[in-house]
Order: structure tokens, then C-alpha cells, then sequence
């Protein structure tokens, strides 16, 4: 357990800065999960606007520390990859 004041915020602050993080994590992939529903779904149209919402859900996440930037940009990529597919058959 910390002992001096400064170690004693440092916990505080690590265990808000968690929170946080994990709120935005829970969020970014509740979004994601509604693309791949869509896209599940066979619904073009509700698949691009599920992933038109999403994408700045998942950059914003990445700005923020919460993912690596490459991570992101690999998700909204392969999102939007499958949407297009779907796009295209439909």
C-alpha cells in the first residue's frame, strides 16, 4: 500500500484515469459490435450507418491512449472493408 502523500494520489488518480478508460473501451466496443451485428444481419444500409457512428468512436479512442493508433485504424479498416462487401453483394 502506498505510504508517502504523493504515492497516495498517484493510486487515486491511476484508479480514476482506469475508470475512464475502461468506460471508453466498454464504449468503443459496444459500437463495433453493432457494425458487426448489421453486418451480420445482411443490412447494408444500417451496417454503414452503425459504422459511420463507430469510426470516430474508435479514432477518439485511440487519441486518447485507450488503444494504440495502428489498432484503430486496423478496425475502422476492416469494418469498413466488410460493409463495402456487403455494399457491393446487396
Amino acid at each position: 500500500m502506498a505510504n508517502t502523500p504523493s504515492a497516495k494520489k498517484m493510486t487515486r488518480k491511476i484508479a480514476k484515469r482506469t475508470a475512464i478508460n475502461r468506460m471508453r473501451r466498454s464504449r468503443m466496443r459496444t459500437f463495433i459490435r453493432k457494425v458487426e451485428l448489421a453486418i451480420a444481419g445482411g443490412d447494408a444500409g444500417a451496417a454503414r450507418a452503425a459504422l459511420v457512428a463507430a469510426e470516430p468512436i474508435i479514432m477518439r479512442s485511440a487519441q486518447k491512449g485507450v488503444t494504440h493508433k495502428n489498432t484503430a485504424s486496423r478496425k475502422v479498416s476492416r469494418l469498413s472493408r466488410r460493409v463495402r462487401a456487403l455494399e457491393v453483394r446487396a
